[in-house]
């Protein structure tokens, strides 16, 4: 086809849609959900993605952390629980292991008013009280392993663990919360019926999400020492190690595991009874809830389309009827077959064109909103295939309406009243 008889299709195409403005939108509104659906999901998945990503790469790609659990396990089975916990010299061993550079084992405490809720307590000062702070104990080493930034003040020391200081290392939101306005360093914070100084407050976390609180902020760092007269019934010990490069970390996984089996007396026909993780943990995790997110995207964007090519199809069959006569006069002047199927079949697809173009404003509109919410990001290939999806549709759904006219027979076309 020319680019004289293509330009002259589309344009008797969009003209039958101005002058069947409802019928053509009704027609159409079925395309439009579908590609908005398609833009706006994916458009919140991509912010969320970005955002996750961000998060996981503020932890650093080089840590690893064992636990007697696996991560995300939700609630343990009863092998786990009758696991052997993880000690202080086990740490104090990983941290010799050749590649290792820094290691901090942590403690943390359990509210058994909630259970499955690690740290829920709450922290009181200046005639102020902050709910659900995460108590936790730690070493030195914690500042250098989490590469921990502070808002002011100082982290713990040496001198700190050796002589369990009453000091603590405040969240973000813990030290706003109890001193509005002003600095927290040197004040005096109450938790566990014991009184703190504050000596550092840490800088505000990255989200996971783009906006609401993390719950890293609200926590209260003790030194080791000084957690275990807090709380001297806990010891189930998190390990967290950093090692010196991302790309030594299947021999630094080898290594540890070698020295965790052998140091638990596990048999050498025996799972691990312990686990190993590091922070691609949260992406896999976060990409297994996203395929579903994508799943559900994929299935109300195909009805939406299903039924919005249906309309195409019938709004198709009924131009081809009102049309007859038309066709007949074409096909006496010499138009083809072809000539008709194509000239059909170019007008569904221009029709479900305009319903992709309208999804598409609309879903960037709605994505745009959300950002209020939610991080979003709207993505050109998504945007493409949206656009392409909603052509595909008109040219599966026209096809049939444009044989039946091309296969009109002229002399009774011509006949038709």
């Amino acid at each position: 086809m020319r680019f004289g008889d293509f330009k002259e299709t589309v344009t008797m195409a969009l003209d039958t849609l101005r002058a069947n403005k409802l019928r053509s939108g009704l027609t159409i509104l079925g395309i439009v959900i579908g590609v908005m659906t398609v833009i706006t999901i994916s458009s919140v998945v991509n912010g969320l993605n970005q955002s996750v990503s961000g998060l996981v790469e503020s932890l650093g790609s080089n840590l690893l952390f064992v636990f007697r659990f696996p991560a995300f396990t939700g609630r343990p089975t009863t092998e786990m629980l009758t696991r052997k916990q993880l000690t202080y010299d086990d740490s104090e061993a990983i941290a010799m292991l050749p590649h290792v550079v820094a290691v901090s084992p942590a403690l943390q405490y359990a509210d058994n008013n909630a259970p499955g809720r690690a740290g829920v307590t709450a922290i009181k000062g200046n005639g102020k009280t902050m709910q659900n702070t995460v108590l936790t104990g730690v070493v030195p080493d914690q500042e250098k392993v989490q590469d921990f930034n502070l808002l002011e003040g100082r982290f713990f020391n040496e001198e700190d663990l050796a002589r369990a200081a009453k000091v603590t290392v405040l969240g973000y939101d813990t030290a706003a919360h109890l001193y509005p306005g002003t600095s927290a360093i040197g004040k005096d914070v109450e938790a566990a019926g014991m009184l703190f100084t504050v000596v550092g407050v840490l800088e505000k976390q990255k989200t996971a999400f783009g906006g609401g609180d993390n719950p890293r902020d609200n926590q209260a760092l003790f030194p080791l020492t000084t957690f275990h007269y807090m709380h001297p019934e806990i010891l189930d010990y998190w390990i967290t190690l950093k090692y010196d490069d991302a790309k030594n970390r299947p021999l630094v996984e080898d290594e540890l595991t070698e020295l965790l089996r052998r140091r638990r007396k596990v048999l050498n026909a025996a799972q691990d009874n312990f686990s190993i993780f590091g922070t691609d943990t949260l992406q896999r995790l976060w990409d297994q809830i996203t395929f579903g997110l994508f799943l559900l995207m994929f299935s109300l964007s195909c009805v939406a389309l299903l039924v919005g090519g249906v309309g195409v199809m019938n709004i198709m069959l009924v131009s081809v009827t009102e049309r007859t006569r038309e066709i007949g006069v074409r096909k006496a002047i010499g138009a083809t077959k072809r000539t008709i199927l194509t000239q059909f079949t170019l007008e569904a697809i221009t029709l479900c064109a305009v319903g992709g173009v309208i999804g598409i404003v609309l879903g960037s509109g709605i994505a745009a909103g959300l950002k209020w919410l939610l991080p979003t990001l709207l993505s050109s290939a998504w945007i493409a295939v949206a656009f392409l999806c909603s052509c595909g549709i008109g040219l599966v759904f026209g096809i049939y309406p444009a044989w039946k006219a091309a296969n009109l027979d002229p002399i009774e076309a011509l006949r038709y009243e």
